[in-house]
């Protein structure tokens, strides 16, 4: 049967062990002051995200994303050139395909045509307005200086 004095913390207690336990941690405290930083906790953490597997799956997704993407892409041109293929199947169908752009480029005309003719008439509204707003400016102007001239031949005729 073990007996107080038999177990470690009894051990540990006697004035030998404590005073060279008291010397290891103070040669240790003075071993991380002098040599070696304490390590921050974002550098913790960064060695446990890669002790965690969590940088290796940041790198696997960098690369599967683009992957994906391109296999993806070439799916949808494949889909692409099969319903093309589908769409100018037969004569008939190219015709109809045919007639469906035909149509489509004559109602972007159209609508572009509208849309020149609005600019074309605005403008033209606005060049009228505003000649005539200059022309009356202009005709004010000349009266006011045939006022003028007026009444200096009159002060003139005046004094002589």
């Amino acid at each position: 049967m073990a007996t107080a004095q038999d177990t470690p913390a009894s051990k540990a207690r006697t004035p030998r062990s404590t005073k060279r336990g008291a010397q290891a941690k103070t040669t240790a405290r003075s071993a991380r002051r002098t040599t070696a930083p304490r390590t921050s906790a974002s550098a913790k953490r960064s060695t446990q995200a890669v002790k965690n597997g969590t940088v290796s799956a940041y790198a696997e997704r960098a690369v599967l994303i683009p992957v994906g993407a391109a296999l993806i892409a070439r799916d949808q041109v494949l889909a692409r050139v099969n319903d093309t293929i589908e769409t100018f199947g037969t004569p008939s169908k190219a015709n109809a395909q045919l007639r469906k752009f035909e149509r489509r480029g004559n109602t972007a005309r159209n609508r572009l045509e509208r849309e020149v003719r609005k600019t074309r008439v605005r403008v033209e509204r606005e060049v009228r307005q505003t000649r005539g707003r200059v022309e009356r400016e202009v005709n004010q102007r000349r009266r006011d200086g045939e006022e003028l001239a007026n009444r200096v031949q009159e002060r003139i005729l005046n004094l002589v």
